[in-house]
């Protein structure tokens, strides 16, 4: 794949990568403007490295808290995801449960959700894929935990049935215990109008608007109580937040200013490093 890139490039603007940085050794030799979008965790040891090494790499971040570990990066952007507006449906009245959506591995807390739903006196639906690596993890730790009362493993869905399930739900529950970089299904569950319960963790508190969106919490306390307190979230200023802050066209348009300002730049490189006055042995260099 990056083979094919590097030899259509010269067809091309600019190149955007999402491969973390995987084709770093050869994106710093190529004439032609790139940029990253780093999606996943950096607070792994073995990536101050490969940052050190490649600290010219023009990277862009999805929230301003997925930077923290790695602050000397060389950020050119902070562009936080956004969905299409009509890809999910708002559902103005709120369902009967509570909603949990990912994948069921420690860092999303399932067990979280769970107990919270428990002792909220609420049902819960769980819609979630078990990934090879966690299989260990559901079979000694969640499975026995399905058995509680009011407790429904849906179990992996697909984008059609996303829609039905977030905008049916009371609330959605977000219990990570991770660095999450983003959490695109609180703003999933935004564009349905169901306020989120999230943990304070990574981009939490960027991505939601207390007592807008939801309410974030720093304990299960906490989160029981928000539980109680939902029916204040007006859902259609749930929406309106979605609207505003994390559509698709507005994230195309943000990466749209940025293509346009590293192109400028490339091109004023290009012609200062034809000016004699400014590099005065570049001519000899060229020849």
């Amino acid at each position: 794949m990056l083979d094919d890139v590097m030899r259509l490039a010269p067809e091309f603007d600019v190149l955007h990568f999402h491969i973390d940085y995987m084709h770093f050794p050869l994106s710093r030799y190529c004439a032609l403007p790139s940029v990253t979008t780093l999606h996943g965790r950096l607070d792994l040891p073995d990536l101050i490295a490969v940052y050190k090494r490649f600290s010219d790499a023009p990277v862009v971040s999805i929230s301003l808290a997925q930077r923290k570990h790695l602050p000397r990066a060389n950020w050119v952007a902070n562009i936080p995801h956004g969905l299409p507006a009509d890809l999910l449906t708002f559902q103005p009245n709120p369902g009967d449960y509570l909603a949990f959506l990912g994948r069921i591995s420690p860092e999303k807390r399932v067990d979280r959700a769970i107990e919270i739903a428990r002792r909220a006196g609420m049902p819960l639906k769980i819609a979630a894929k078990i990934d090879p690596v966690d299989r260990a993890y559901y079979e000694s730790t969640i499975k026995p935990l399905m058995n509680e009362p009011g407790i429904e493993f849906v179990g992996e869905i697909g984008e059609q049935e996303k829609s039905e399930f977030l905008s049916n739900a009371y609330a959605y529950l977000f219990p990570i215990d991770w660095p999450e970089p983003f959490g695109l299904t609180m703003i999933e569950a935004m564009a349905c109008g169901t306020p989120s319960i999230a943990f304070n963790c990574g981009s939490v508190p960027e991505v939601m608007h207390e007592g807008l969106t939801g309410f974030i919490v720093d304990d299960m306390d906490q989160a029981v109580a928000a539980v109680e307190k939902i029916s204040s979230i007006e859902r259609t200023a749930c929406r309106n937040v979605f609207e505003k802050r994390f559509t698709a066209a507005r994230m195309a348009e943000e990466y749209v200013d940025l293509y346009q300002s590293m192109i400028s730049m490339a091109v004023d490189a290009t012609i200062s490093a034809d000016d004699p006055s400014i590099f005065p042995h570049s001519q000899e260099i060229a020849q």
